[in-house]
């Protein structure tokens, strides 16, 4: 009980931090294009985690031993994690808004459960089929059906691309926990991810250059690259190390309740009646979800 109390503190955390992630990010998207922005948040996080783990390892005085196919998985998860899924999300983001932003993407525990029982044949259980149930349901109530045509509609459907791929990546990020530690899998899959993403970043800045950077962007972007970014990623990854994907994936409805509260607060977005709805029941949903007794 106490391994998921505190993967379950994990996991909030990081769908906190990604909640109030789509605010600071749609601010900083006005100067800085979205590939390019991806790039600067990886390169930063790289740099952090990297010169952490290596502290570690020589704290320990143990040099960490990696075989080929641990490098492929690796390579994946950075390709179609942080790569893929984190490029819709910013694009999806810029061409909708933040409130969209967060809650489109907050489909993907349905998906991870679907992954879950598939890839790493979990028990579907009555209780967490009818946990992530519930949560889609609110997640419906709270963003409604009035979705805009147009660029609106395009951003949508890249963000529902994003909540795709990182289903697919919490379900490989699970696989690689077996044989290594969340820092170890987090520091290298986004060094991959770098190889997949400066060329796109390069290939953006010849049409969409950088515009007036004040120390106000330069802070989100320190913010999107520490805390966005280094450390959400390694707290959802240490997360899912101390419980099923299937459980652990409905601490992401966390997102769309930060996000829409802060679009609220700092963008003037509006909030209505189905926002408290949908989120009591993420909320209830997670809770039973939480509690089950393990089999």
């Amino acid at each position: 009980m106490k391994q998921t109390i505190l993967g379950a503190i994990c996991l909030s955390l990081a769908a906190s931090i990604w909640g109030g992630m789509y605010v600071i990010s749609k601010y900083v998207l006005d100067f800085v294009p979205p590939l390019t922005l991806v790039w600067l948040r990886f390169i930063i996080a790289f740099f952090v985690l990297y010169i952490i783990l290596k502290i570690i390892e020589r704290k320990n005085k143990k040099k960490l031993l990696i075989h080929k196919r641990d490098w492929l998985l690796f390579a994946w998860i950075g390709f179609i994690g942080y790569f893929i899924s984190i490029t819709c999300q910013f694009v999806g983001t810029k061409l909708s808004d933040a409130h969209t932003g967060s809650l489109v993407t907050s489909a993907t525990p349905a998906f991870m459960v679907v992954f879950a029982a598939l890839i790493l044949k979990e028990k579907l259980t009555a209780r967490r089929i009818l946990s992530t149930i519930l949560a889609t349901i609110g997640v419906t109530i709270v963003i409604g059906w009035d979705i805009e045509m147009g660029s609106y509609f395009i951003g949508t459907i890249i963000l529902v691309g994003a909540a795709i791929t990182w289903a697919l990546l919490s379900i490989y990020v699970k696989i690689a926990s077996s044989r290594f530690s969340s820092l170890v899998i987090t520091t290298y899959a986004i060094f991959f991810s770098l190889f997949f993403i400066t060329p796109c970043m390069i290939w953006e800045l010849q049409s969409s250059p950088i515009e007036n950077l004040n120390p106000t962007i330069i802070l989100g972007i320190l913010y999107l690259g520490i805390i966005s970014t280094a450390g959400a990623f390694f707290l959802w990854n240490k997360g899912l190390e101390l419980m099923d994907a299937s459980i652990g994936s409905l601490f992401f409805f966390f997102q769309p309740i930060v996000g829409s509260l802060l679009g609220w607060l700092l963008l003037n977005e509006t909030l209505n009646s189905n926002f408290f709805i949908g989120g009591a029941l993420i909320i209830f949903s997670v809770v039973i979800t939480t509690l089950e007794k393990k089999g």
